[in-house]
């Protein structure tokens, strides 16, 4: 039988035999995340290049200095929408290992939207449990424009103009319309 001693004296012999260089608790050695942030940067310079001399149609992006990642982006109300007219500031964060995690896009302009919240997070499959390191920031943008172009009232961060929507599209557009005018002119 082993007595309380010897099984402290043995639990702490096996922590001596762990080897530093394991995983640590998120599955990653320190090797590997500073693989991942080199690769993430690498990433972002490409990225900043190619939106830089092709951007997408009705947005734009660029570091707000000289962090690459944090980023303004810029996205113009889709014709025929109620955000048409409307210029939509953004901020984008981009995680340390980028591509391998979506970037954080915050909306820095006030829109009446029910994927969009008033702190101005986004519910966007995309930047949740459907991103892929095969996006980029320039279709995200696109992506957003889209979502501007036809809500998802079905999956909603604001329940209540989701219904709005849904039961009420004259007043949900009116109201879209008039903030539209108020905060994004």
């Amino acid at each position: 039988m082993f007595s309380e001693y010897s099984m402290i004296k043995t639990n702490k012999m096996a922590d001596k035999e762990t080897p530093k260089s394991e995983a640590k608790p998120d599955g990653k050695t320190k090797k590997e995340k500073e693989s991942r942030k080199k690769i993430g940067l690498g990433r972002i310079k490409k990225e900043l290049a190619e939106i830089s001399l092709d951007p997408p149609p009705n947005c734009s992006a660029a570091p707000k200095g000289d962090n690459l990642h944090e980023w303004l982006a810029t996205i113009m109300g889709p014709q025929g929408s109620p955000y048409s007219g409307g210029i939509f500031f953004l901020d984008i964060t981009f995680p340390s290992d980028y591509p391998f995690k979506p970037p954080k896009v915050i909306f820095k302009t006030r829109i009446y939207h029910c994927n969009i919240n008033s702190q101005g997070v986004i519910c966007l499959d995309v930047l949740k449990d459907k991103w892929s390191p095969a996006f980029t920031i320039s279709k995200v943008l696109v992506s957003l424009i889209a979502l501007l172009s036809d809500c998802n009232a079905e999956d909603p961060l604001v329940g209540s103009i989701a219904q709005q929507y849904i039961n009420d599209r004259e007043q949900h557009n009116k109201i879209a319309k008039e903030w539209t005018r108020r905060y994004a002119t």
